[in-house]
């Protein structure tokens, strides 16, 4: 069994997005703390909350995933930069706590010709800031299409990164189809050996979302390009022996896919079947 939903806006609020999952026909989604390229977040409106965790409750929604925006850079060369990532993403898990037990996921980020050492250093810094000892949100690593300076683009240097986290049980990852396969990891014909890869190098106990996309780009592109399921070069067989797989049983599955609404209630109908 597997939570199966789609990224959607957080502009209506929480309890809208928890009826627009519930339109999708979905029991899980992923949303925005705030726009996704920077900017201040609205006020917390905790009515407006409650009414959400009610709905959830009701719903039996599964864990849901907060993304941080995509113009934060842990790993940034300028520490203002930096400072700003660690204020932002400091207010987004503070607002969090307001629905505990959910996730939070970020990009590690680009080291900008600082080299991976460097911008390794740097993400886990920020972690270690942002992360607090009783919090109740789990921090995710994306993996990565490993384009230009990004890290993650290898399990190893998840692994770098969390292995300098002073609260490792509040760090986790988040598997990222797309970015895998364009990063040169063989999620078609050799599933099973990529996950016993990723539970050697990092541990499947950290696994804790996955993003669900196909990718217009063939394996090891390194171009980070969603599609629709079935209209890239993963296609739909590798997604239903994905959400069969023992490793993803009871995970949050998050379409990332460039749709509309038929298309994602499309899709999450897919995977819900597909992983029954």
């Amino acid at each position: 069994m597997i939570y199966a939903g789609s990224h959607i806006s957080s502009a209506g609020g929480y309890e809208a997005m928890g009826k627009q999952i519930r339109k999708l026909g979905g029991n899980t989604f992923a949303f925005f703390t705030r726009s996704p390229r920077g900017g201040r977040a609205k006020k917390l409106n905790l009515p407006d909350l409650e009414r959400f965790l009610i709905l959830a409750e009701e719903l039996a929604l599964g864990p849901v995933a907060a993304h941080a925006s995509y113009t934060l850079n842990p790993c940034a060369a300028r520490e203002d930069l930096r400072d700003f990532t660690k204020e932002t993403m400091s207010d987004d898990l503070s607002r969090l706590e307001h629905m505990p037990g959910n996730y939070y996921n970020l990009h590690p980020g680009c080291h900008v010709g600082q080299g991976k050492e460097k911008g390794i250093e740097l993400t886990a810094d920020v972690l270690n800031t942002i992360i607090r000892p009783g919090q109740r949100t789990t921090v995710l690593l994306e993996t990565m299409a490993g384009k230009g300076s990004e890290l993650g683009g290898c399990f190893e240097e998840l692994r770098e990164i969390l292995d300098r986290v002073r609260f490792p049980e509040k760090a986790g990852v988040c598997l990222d189809t797309c970015h895998v396969w364009d990063a040169g990891y063989d999620i078609v014909d050799r599933l099973d050996e990529v996950f016993a890869e990723f539970d050697r190098v990092i541990g499947l106990e950290r696994l804790k979302v996955i993003h669900v996309n196909d990718s217009k780009g063939e394996r090891g592109c390194r171009k980070d390009r969603h599609a629709r399921l079935g209209e890239g070069h993963i296609g739909r067989p590798a997604f239903e022996r994905l959400v069969k797989h023992p490793a993803v049983q009871g995970l949050p599955c998050i379409l990332e896919t460039p749709n509309d609404d038929a298309g994602w209630a499309e899709e999450i109908a897919f995977l819900k079947m597909s992983g029954s």
